[in-house]
């Protein structure tokens, strides 16, 4: 019990020096865990992205190419599905529901997607939270349109105000002619729900009537009264999201869609895609993890070194020590033990402050970014960093320590005080 009493005596008695060592091993390893919490939440988020949802059918690609284009709006699709197909695909027994999606048309460099009502009761996001309006209403006419919550925010727009759909997704070609009106904006879900222009299937289809070959074809424009009693319903979509009855039924509907034989689709399992894509673009988390585990062994190095530096002024007490028995372990047994003492400190500080900035941005996050960052406990690799923090300010004290064993009695009681 001396030895403890000691050291804890001794690192009183260096307060100043002590205490910013701690704040500065405690902000390391809040950062540490920050990025651990950050991490584990945007990959959550981004499994999140869609859920409740069985099968995504498109064109025969690639499962992640499919999930991109159709979950995340990124690139375009190879092919079309045709609506017969669609329909067969739903009319199936081990089917309970299917949302059509069309893609293709853009607003000021956000995407527009056609689909039908159903959309907003069926897609999921978050472990099955629903999409909520944040004002206004779905599209209830021929020319309405729902924006997402970062179409709102970027280009201010509020329920009522009129917006065009440009022809494809960097064109200078508009449908002018044929306005939408804002019928509804939704709340924020931090999912490319955000960044998307929601309309009916039936609306792009009206404005393409006039359009042949991607191009506006020469001659009047048809008024938009004969548009409105035209029939309008798609001759292809891009992809469609699908639920089935059973999961027991997924892989084999699955199959019986992959070897399609009307023409060429594919149907893939969000979870197995998002896997799939995650293993692309989860190589920055191993950055993040790297970046702040130097940072808290470069905190760990500072305190060697801050122990080093006063190992100076304490070679009296050191000598003291010495001649009145203390052997070369107990020296390193002191020094080691204020090492660790001060990791385990600021590791306990770190913990307080890391929980301590994500109750308080926990809200900002969620509603500026949609990120989701849940405040639960310790998780085991957490314990593991902090028990590693403790282990490595007591290895690090064998540098001073080391110092210390060297320096001579008569040395030491020769130190003027």
């Amino acid at each position: 019990m001396i030895l403890p009493r000691l050291a804890l005596a001794s690192l009183l008695a260096r307060r100043v020096t002590v205490g910013l060592t701690v704040v500065a091993i405690a902000l390391s390893v809040a950062l540490f865990l920050g990025v651990e919490k950050l991490r584990t939440g945007a990959k959550d988020s981004f499994q999140g992205t869609i859920s409740g949802t069985d099968l995504i059918v498109g064109a025969r690609s690639g499962s992640v190419q499919l999930l991109l284009y159709s979950v995340f709006r990124i690139g375009n699709a190879t092919n079309n599905v045709t609506w017969d197909s669609f329909q067969d695909i739903a009319t199936q027994p081990q089917v309970a529901w299917a949302v059509p999606i069309s893609l293709g048309d853009s607003h000021r460099q956000f995407r527009v997607m056609g689909t039908t009502a159903e959309f907003f009761d069926r897609y999921r996001y978050r472990g099955g939270r629903a999409l909520a309006l944040a004002d206004g209403a779905i599209m209830s006419d021929l020319f309405d349109a729902v924006v997402g919550a970062d179409v709102a925010a970027t280009l201010g727009y509020r329920v009522g105000d009129p917006i065009v759909v440009s022809h494809g997704l960097q064109s200078f070609a508009h449908h002018d002619e044929l306005p939408f009106r804002i019928a509804g904006i939704l709340d924020k879900t931090g999912t490319p729900v955000d960044r998307t222009v929601i309309v009916s299937l039936e609306a792009i289809e009206a404005i393409h009537v006039d359009w042949q070959g991607g191009g506006r074809r020469a001659g009047p424009a048809t008024p938009e009264d004969v548009i409105r009693s035209m029939d309008l319903t798609p001759t292809a979509i891009t992809a469609a999201l699908v639920g089935v009855e059973s999961r027991l039924q997924i892989f084999a509907l699955q199959r019986w869609i992959n070897d399609y034989r009307a023409e060429p689709l594919q149907a893939v399992l969000p979870g197995v895609a998002l896997q799939e894509l995650w293993a692309i673009v989860g190589v920055a988390e191993t950055a993040l993890i790297a970046v702040s585990g130097m940072v808290v062994v470069t905190a760990l190095l500072g305190m060697s070194a801050m122990i080093l530096a006063g190992l100076e002024a304490r070679r009296r007490e050191l000598a003291i020590l010495r001649s009145v028995g203390a052997g070369p372990g107990t020296l390193v047994a002191l020094l080691v033990g204020e090492s660790a003492l001060i990791a385990a400190a600021g590791a306990a500080l770190g913990v307080v402050l890391a929980y301590l900035g994500l109750v308080t941005v926990q809200p900002w996050v969620d509603a500026t970014w949609g990120l989701y960052l849940p405040v639960t406990g310790l998780t085991a690799s957490d314990l593991a960093v902090l028990a590693a923090v403790v282990a490595g300010g007591a290895v690090v004290g064998l540098i001073p320590a080391a110092r210390a064993t060297r320096m001579a009695l008569a040395d030491g009681m020769t130190v003027q005080g």
